[in-house]
């Protein structure tokens, strides 16, 4: 409707070609009024048919373009219509570039719009805010800041908007030195309100520097309700959750009211220092006050349930709330990826009732990680495939996620081809890539992307440390895990109980367990899995009555152990021999510690009684198994029929694997020598034939050593199978 009254208006100009131009026109586009038929027929048209009308025109106004470009749905549509916006002369137009590029930047397609913008010989104070946001909706940050300097320059004016999304930038960049920039240059030029301050204030929070933060609020005259919360959700995201609480109540001597902004900065609070009594204060407070109803109190009760491991609590808030949107489904969601509760995850963002949201970045990430968790590469790339038709594929935590998925399914090759696609890596793209190729045993790939990124200015974290120190487990290199420890001491990192446990498990692979003894015992947190990896280094050693004193001590620290800890003490019974301590372990898990087996708690069972010469008591223990035996807990039986020479039961060990799994060469690889150990040479080559026939072909084996700093790998290349 309004391009045909753009076009008529047009087409009615009092000039001497005005009567011509009336006789090249459609019928449809004559001066003639038009009746809601006519009006009826025109909207009906499709972008692309009435850009065609436009073709007989000499010259036009450019009001009609911009009706089309704001119903402009995808970038096909959108390049025809910039080529008519070019035919037509209208490059110069201010508001018509203006809406263009904010089209392309509302379609993901940046680079269409920076080279758009970059065309304008004069931007106006609007144009510098559509640009701003298209940069900040994309989460292209970096540009954001790059063309904040550049406006300094071509434009004198300033905005108080303008100043909110670089320091959007800053924020989600965590860049401290740029974000001060700007503070000196809003204090210079600028009248800042309070929005804009509010967001100095998170800046500063954000980028860890609270004492700037807290100065800055205690300085300003124009606060508000956001202003408290922004500094108790600053000491909440520096891990201050007990300076939040005290910030708090220093707010409420002060009489300023309890609004849901403040309520989710305190349930972010309780959850950081782990106050679930005082995150139930707050609940109770939510409901007296009648926060209950906004999303964002519900998303916040999820989220503070779930990460305290009360994932019930967490689902009974989410089930209670009526006005649930996507954005507490989503808390939902991730909470059950956070506890490792992948199946869950699935099955809420299956859930027909909430067919009717649409999945954001954040949600796509964590069912990603869902996928990862459960090494479901089809389900994760079929999760791929709808952020792709979302259009969140390039979002930096999706992009991450992917990473991390197709790194945790062995696709490396697809994990590299992504990480090489973001432009503005963070922290957390390395270690999704440097935890990658540790995961898979490529601790010389990890190591240099471990140098890489420190070369690039990014420094590493915890984690980064974790993944670094398990690289060194896999080279089998003492000497360089030896400096990363000392690296861990000068960078701070040895009082993070991850980095601690991964030190322990680092000494304890090369037997040094007086070293992790003195580790352990320094350690000011230890949690089960702390625990868990001191015993396995006892373990390692054979020393059952060692190991078994760590398990008494574990237990009166009130810790729960978990199925990692049975997974470790079954696998020292089976090596140790102790069949029946094994059973009363394995026994206990289900009823005393309500944890119920999982395959690899069966598979150290029968490798137990395998090891034992308890054949055939091992093959009832799987025919009586809840759950279907996979191949890991056929392997351990078939090793154990190697061991004391049982040929006819591997043969059938073997057999029954090779169904289960048909396409795996090293089942093959197995039978092959199972048949030479036997001198059964012909059926052994038979065999060997029969991969050659099917196209598979055994890994091949390789090692890797270090020559002055310089890793080598070595591939192995025998002739045998």
């Amino acid at each position: 409707m309004r391009l045909l009254r753009g076009l008529k208006a047009n087409a009615s100009l009092q000039n001497p070609s005005s009567s011509h131009l009336s006789k090249t026109l459609p019928p449809i586009f004559r001066t003639k009024p038009l009746n809601p038929s006519s009006q009826e027929a025109g909207s009906s048209l499709s972008l692309t048919q009435q850009l065609h009308l436009y073709l007989p025109l000499q010259s036009i106004s450019p009001n009609p373009f911009l009706s089309l470009l704001s119903s402009c749905t995808d970038t096909l549509t959108l390049s025809k219509i910039h080529g008519f916006i070019l035919v037509h002369g209208l490059n110069n137009h201010l508001p018509c570039q203006t809406k263009l590029f904010s089209c392309y930047a509302s379609l993901a397609d940046l680079e269409s719009a920076r080279k758009v913008f970059d065309r304008i010989p004069d931007p106006d104070l609007y144009s510098w805010k559509v640009l701003f946001r298209g940069f900040i909706l994309n989460e292209q940050y970096r540009e954001a800041i790059w063309y904040y300097s550049q406006m300094r320059c071509r434009f004198c004016g300033h905005d108080n908007i303008i100043f909110s999304r670089v320091l959007k930038a800053c924020i989600e960049l965590l860049d401290l030195d740029e974000g001060k920039k700007l503070h000196g240059h809003i204090i210079k030029v600028g009248d800042p309100d309070c929005f804009v301050l509010n967001n100095l204030i998170d800046m500063y929070a954000k980028c860890g520097d609270m004492d700037s933060s807290r100065r800055l609020f205690d300085g300003t005259q124009d606060r508000n309700a956001i202003s408290w919360a922004t500094v108790i959700s600053g000491y909440a995201h520096n891990d201050c959750g007990a300076e939040a609480l005290r910030f708090f109540n220093h707010m409420q001597r002060s009489n300023n009211e309890l609004d849901e902004y403040t309520v989710v900065s305190l349930l972010t609070s309780c959850s950081v220092i782990g106050a679930l009594h005082q995150g139930k204060w707050v609940h109770g407070c939510a409901i007296k006050l009648g926060m209950c109803t906004n999303p964002f109190v519900g998303s916040a009760l999820v989220d503070m349930y779930a990460k305290r491991g009360d994932i019930t609590d967490a689902r009974y808030v989410f089930d209670e709330f009526k006005n649930m949107d996507a954005i507490s489904w989503t808390a939902m969601i991730v909470g059950y990826t956070q506890r490792n509760y992948p199946q869950d995850a699935l099955k809420l963002f299956s859930d027909k009732k909430w067919m009717v949201l649409v999945p954001n970045s954040v949600t796509i990430s964590s069912i990603l990680s869902a996928a990862a968790q459960l090494r479901d590469m089809k389900l994760g790339s079929s999760i791929h495939s709808l952020g792709l038709k979302l259009g969140v594929e390039k979002c930096l935590v999706v992009m991450n996620a992917l990473i991390d998925m197709y790194a945790k399914c062995c696709m490396l090759f697809e994990a590299n081809s992504i990480f090489k696609g973001v432009h503005c890596k963070d922290i957390v793209t390395w270690n999704a890539m440097v935890a990658g190729h540790s995961q898979n045993h490529q601790g010389v790939e990890a190591l240099s992307l471990f140098n890489t990124m420190r070369s690039e200015g990014c420094s590493p974290d915890a984690v980064t440390v974790v993944c670094a120190i398990s690289s060194c487990i896999s080279l089998g290199d003492f000497l360089l895990g030896s400096c990363f420890h000392a690296y861990s001491i000068m960078f701070g990192f040895l009082t993070n109980i991850h980095v601690g446990t991964a030190l322990l498990n680092f000494y304890n692979k090369y037997g040094d367990v007086k070293l992790a003894n003195r580790i352990f015992h320094e350690m000011i947190e230890r949690n089960t899995v702390t625990w868990c990896a001191m015993l396995g280094g006892y373990g390692m050693q054979g020393d059952y009555a060692g190991s078994v004193d760590i398990f008494k001590k574990m237990l009166k620290e009130d810790l729960q152990p978990n199925d990692a800890t049975f997974t470790t003490i079954l696998s020292l019974c089976s090596h140790t021999g102790m069949v029946d301590a094994g059973r009363e372990y394995f026994n206990s898990m289900s009823e005393h510690y309500k944890i119920a087996p999982s395959m690899k708690h069966y598979a150290c069972m029968v490798d137990m009684l395998a090891r034992a010469g308890r054949l055939e008591e091992a093959q009832e223990f799987i025919d009586r198994m809840p759950i279907q035996a996979d191949t890991n807990v056929w392997g351990a039986l078939l090793h154990g029929c190697r061991m004391h020479w049982r040929f006819e039961l591997g043969e059938v060990v073997v057999r029954r694997m090779m169904t289960l799994l048909p396409n795996r060469p090293d089942y093959y690889v197995l039978m092959s020598n199972l048949y030479a150990s036997e001198g059964r040479w012909d059926e052994a080559l038979k065999v060997r034939k029969l991969m050659e026939e099917m196209g598979l072909v055994k890994q091949p084996g390789c090692s890797s050593f270090g020559i002055e700093n310089q890793f080598n790998t070595t591939v192995m290349k025998g002739s045998h199978v």
